[in-house]
């Protein structure tokens, strides 16, 4: 039998010496040590910073960065949020550490509209991931692709140029711009996606309704035993109708190419020389010669995303550059003085003009950087532990850049609150995702691949509008006094509608018989 002292040389000593070891290792180990976390303001039990976003967060986060600094860390609810707000925050973010921030930050609503984020913008960084993006930019929005739309593109906007000749000439000449660059957009992106237009006031709701939900605010993803109250507010329910709705309408496209398909291939169809998004989704299904399966719901995420993504950024930013050149009669003169110099007398202003047109791209780089359509672009997730701009950022963080922020923060901008487009005339800045300050449509591998073709629809419409007409308010506004109130969701819009008075320009002839 063991004595007292034997027991405790034999077992109670080591088991105390390896207790002492393993809490002086805890005590003392490196990885203890603190972490340099970026800088936070206060936050509350529970909610965390949540109540501190309003009704606008790209400006109550821009508010907070002022104090805090350009990465901060909040909590929504469980969850560490980093916002970034400079153009050094946001390159290490979409650069330096690309790789570590390529995957989405998880969101109910938005997950359930994309087919359980099946789509390019919210599915997680993977391989599956990759290959559906390798499909879009080498397949629907090449260069190549984006070239064969062009015809659409122009009679698009010869019918917006008609419409809105048609309504300044009746008895009621207030034009509805907002309205007609909708119209504009939809029609656009829908026959290039979709094969034809879908232009009734059912289609047009369930889109708005769609837009509308991507951009609301889920309290579940944030604190999950509250998840009852997005049950209560509707948001999940609405979500799932919807979906269910806009599913039922794409299986109705996707049909009637099947049949389309049928046709032709007998010989007894109409000849299909432009094959449209759909079209060629489902030539990669039935070749499969991609190695990669290209289910249906697969098709029917691509072409969700890229009409619902060309059409809303592209009718907004249409709508913010029209209002600015209105706002600022002195840009709207230079433009107008550029575009129809190109045009030399010529009744239309094609694609093959725009190259000429340095101010044009300057008007709409200006447009972005004051009026960034997505103003928070898509949330992103850290993957593992990494230090931005000196600061610890934990594996599992969400992180938000703040491109509305960034187009106006002083240390990279001469008056960022006033609209000049001058500022990129001998500027290399673009927005294509090399320059940091100015990226609308994001950088880095999460980069929208649809840039070339909402630019193509940008410039072409709104060089075409200012050749076409001179631009005022009704009932004698001042242009100060325009209304630039903004909406609240994913993408940002004018809450008023754009009401014009749009006079056909005349062009005087030169010449000493003029």
């Amino acid at each position: 039998m063991f004595t007292f002292s034997q027991l405790l040389s034999s077992f109670l000593l080591p088991l105390l010496i390896l207790v002492v070891t393993i809490f002086s290792k805890w005590l003392f180990s490196p990885s203890k040590t603190p972490k340099n976390l970026p800088p936070s303001p206060p936050k509350l039990p529970i909610i965390g910073n949540l109540h501190q976003l309003g009704s606008s967060p790209h400006r109550s986060l821009h508010a907070l960065s002022k104090k805090h600094g350009p990465v901060m860390l909040l909590h929504f609810g469980r969850v560490p949020v980093v916002v970034a707000s400079s153009a050094d925050a946001s390159r290490e973010i979409m650069k330096t550490h690309d790789l570590i921030f390529a995957n989405r930050a998880k969101s109910s609503v938005p997950s359930i509209l994309s087919y359980n984020a099946r789509d390019i913008a919210f599915a997680d960084y993977g391989e599956y991931w990759r290959q559906i993006k390798s499909i879009a930019v080498l397949q629907l929005l090449s260069q190549k692709r984006v070239q064969s739309f062009r015809r659409m593109r122009e009679e698009e906007t010869e019918l917006l140029v008609e419409r809105i000749t048609e309504t300044s000439r009746s008895s009621s000449p207030v034009v509805n711009m907002s309205k007609m660059l909708i119209s504009l957009t939809n029609g656009v992106i829908c026959r290039s996606a979709l094969g034809r237009k879908h232009g009734g006031e059912k289609f047009k709701e369930l889109f708005v309704d769609f837009i509308e939900l991507l951009g609301v605010f889920s309290v579940g993803d944030y604190i999950p035993w509250l998840s009852w109250v997005d049950r209560l507010n509707g948001y999940e329910v609405r979500a799932v109708k919807i979906a269910k709705e806009f599913d039922a309408f794409l299986e109705g496209v996707i049909e009637e190419h099947v049949d389309r398909k049928k046709r032709t291939s007998g010989g007894s169809g109409e000849d299909h020389d432009e094959k449209d998004f759909v079209d060629i989704l489902l030539d990669i299904q039935k070749q499969n010669d991609t190695g990669f399966v290209l289910d249906r719901d697969t098709v029917k995420a691509l072409i969700l995303d890229v009409f619902t993504g060309g059409t809303d950024t592209t009718y907004s930013t249409l709508e913010w550059e029209l209002s600015e050149l209105i706002r600022n009669p002195h840009a709207m003169k230079k433009l107008q003085e550029e575009v129809r110099d190109v045009a030399k007398g010529k009744p239309k202003i094609t694609e093959d003009d725009l190259d000429q047109m340095p101010y044009l791209r300057a008007v709409v780089k200006e447009t972005f950087r004051m009026h960034t359509p997505l103003p928070l672009l898509v949330p992103r997730e850290s993957t593992q532990d990494v230090k931005v701009m000196g600061y610890d950022i934990a594996a599992g963080t969400q992180v938000l850049i703040n491109a509305w922020a960034v187009g106006r923060d002083p240390s990279s901008w001469d008056e960022p609150e006033k609209f000049r487009p001058e500022r990129f005339l001998d500027s290399s800045i673009d927005y294509k995702g090399l320059h940091f300050e100015l990226t609308p449509f994001g950088a880095g591998r999460r980069k929208c691949p649809g840039i070339q073709f909402a630019m193509n629809v940008n410039e072409l419409v709104l060089a075409s509008l200012v050749h076409k007409f001179d631009f005022g308010l009704p009932d004698a506004q001042r242009p100060e006094d325009l209304d630039m109130s903004e909406t609240v969701g994913i993408t940002i819009h004018k809450k008023l509608p754009l009401l014009v008075v749009a006079t056909p320009y005349v062009r005087v002839p030169e010449g000493p018989n003029a």
